[in-house]
């Protein structure tokens, strides 16, 4: 038996039918680097091979009506990888649009809790006669990183790579708990909670005059409720819209070491670039940087071991209002310079240790009382949109047996912000991931589209040598 983190359950306590908190994956594949020639029964024999070695693949929700606690993972007896692992055919001719129209009927689907947290989809009739799976998995079990790391648990540096080697008891996550041990062990927890909130109050009585003036006097990152309004901020459905883009990582590199900046600046700069002519098109491109949430991982800052998630988040100012690129770029140094200090302010451990007071009726009535009244769109924009970079493989990989090509990561949208952008380095690659709230979103090739040509801006802008 593993309980969640208070910050893993929060995950499933604000997650309704329209704000679905799972994170997924497109994954392009080359079929022809598979031993033997690709298969999808083949590829099954290998996938059910590796998840037999991952915990993570076979747990489940365990929260009966006496756990008084957050709940807790244990092992599936029933699992059946069928329940999990599907064959799709594309409708014809195959292209990007059908790929991505796909993603975003799944991606808009809630998973079953009754099993464990995953969907995988092997998609074939592709037109480029490559391969594509698509990866749902709740972000009640991973964050970026730890997402990050189950694909490469799945993959190999070769074709023909054996299973990977796991640390740690691979063969079980544990049985479901006798009541009397789950009702002892959450009664234990709920009992410290007093404590552990009267340890956490002094801390945090010091850091809000000291964080919130930071943020009044310009000395750090954008003060949330200041971010203005778009057709992104409003309240959404389940819906969704995705679109995905590539970009060379030599590019972006070029351009972080002629501006001298670092690869999220650039990042956050391609994004501000291409969102500058998304909006323009629509005729709202409004007259203030917009605001972003960067999601940080504290995985290597944290002194807690428990739970999947671990990460923080900070705002930052992109400058969206800005024509010139180089603009753009030395703007978002100096604010995001500013914003991670001030987000270092915080203790990384913070966010993690307050979560664990989330509650799932409170939290489930808060964001079903929040969409049914529509109050996104009745108070100030918090911000607009989340933007995510996550470190990735910095080598080819095969995804059991072939080739990946594309690693196209897509995040959560919320009510409020319905756009999420998650960038992930690939092999030389930059891949892109873009999903919205179809509602407010629409169509999101035209900013896919505009990605490109923002790097393209940067490089013909960039400072030359000497």
């Amino acid at each position: 038996m593993q309980r969640l983190s208070g910050l893993d359950a929060s995950f499933l306590y604000l997650e309704t039918s329209s704000q679905l908190l799972h994170v997924c994956g497109l994954i392009t594949l080359d079929g022809t680097t598979v031993p033997g020639g690709y298969g999808f029964e083949r590829l099954k024999r290998t996938l059910a091979e590796r998840v037999r070695l991952i915990p993570a693949f076979r747990r489940k929700l365990h929260n009966p009506r006496w756990n008084l606690g957050h709940p807790v993972w244990v092992e599936d007896e029933e699992f059946d990888l069928d329940h999990h692992v599907h064959r799709v055919g594309l409708p014809a001719p195959g292209g990007r649009a059908e790929l991505a129209g796909f993603c975003a009927h799944v991606a808009g689907q809630q998973l079953d809790r009754a099993r464990p947290l995953w969907q995988l989809y092997v998609i074939e009739g592709l037109a480029n006669g490559e391969v594509a799976v698509f990866l749902k998995m709740h972000h009640a079990s991973v964050d970026g990183v730890s997402g990050a790391s189950l694909i490469t648990y799945l993959s190999g540096l070769s074709p023909d790579a054996p299973p990977p080697e796991i640390g740690g008891d691979v063969r079980h996550n544990g049985d479901v708990p006798a009541r009397l041990d789950l009702l002892r062990s959450s009664v234990t927890s709920f009992a410290k909670r007093p404590l552990e909130l009267a340890k956490l109050v002094p801390d945090l009585v010091e850091l809000v005059p000291r964080w919130v003036g930071k943020a009044l006097r310009g000395k750090g990152m954008p003060v949330p409720f200041t971010a203005p309004r778009t057709s992104l901020n409003g309240t959404i459905t389940s819906h969704r819209s995705v679109a995905y883009a590539q970009l060379e990582l030599d590019d972006v590199k070029t351009v972080k070491n002629a501006f001298g900046v670092t690869v999220n600046d650039v990042v956050l700069a391609l994004v501000s670039g291409a969102l500058r002519r998304f909006l323009s098109e629509r005729g709202e491109l409004p007259e203030d940087p917009l605001v972003a949430t960067v999601p940080v991982s504290v995985h290597e800052r944290t002194e807690r071991d428990h739970g999947s998630n671990k990460v923080s988040a900070f705002f930052a100012s992109l400058p969206t209002h800005l024509a010139d690129p180089a603009a753009r770029v030395f703007m978002l140094a100096e604010s995001n310079r500013l914003s991670k200090d001030h987000h270092y302010d915080i203790d990384a451990d913070m966010l993690q240790d307050w979560a664990q007071f989330s509650g799932a009726t409170a939290f489930g009535l808060a964001v079903r009382a929040y969409s049914a009244l529509r109050l996104a769109e009745k108070h100030p924009v918090v911000h607009n949109l989340v933007v995510s970079n996550v470190p990735g493989p910095p080598m080819p990989l095969y995804l059991l047996g072939a080739r990946i090509t594309g690693l196209y990561p897509l995040g959560p949208v919320f009510h409020g912000a319905g756009l999420n952008v998650t960038v992930l380095s690939n092999a030389g690659k930059v891949d892109v991931g873009l999903i919205g709230a179809e509602e407010l979103a629409g169509d999101l090739w035209p900013l896919a589209d505009a990605l490109p040509d923002a790097l393209e801006e940067l490089l013909k802008a960039a400072p030359q040598p000497g």
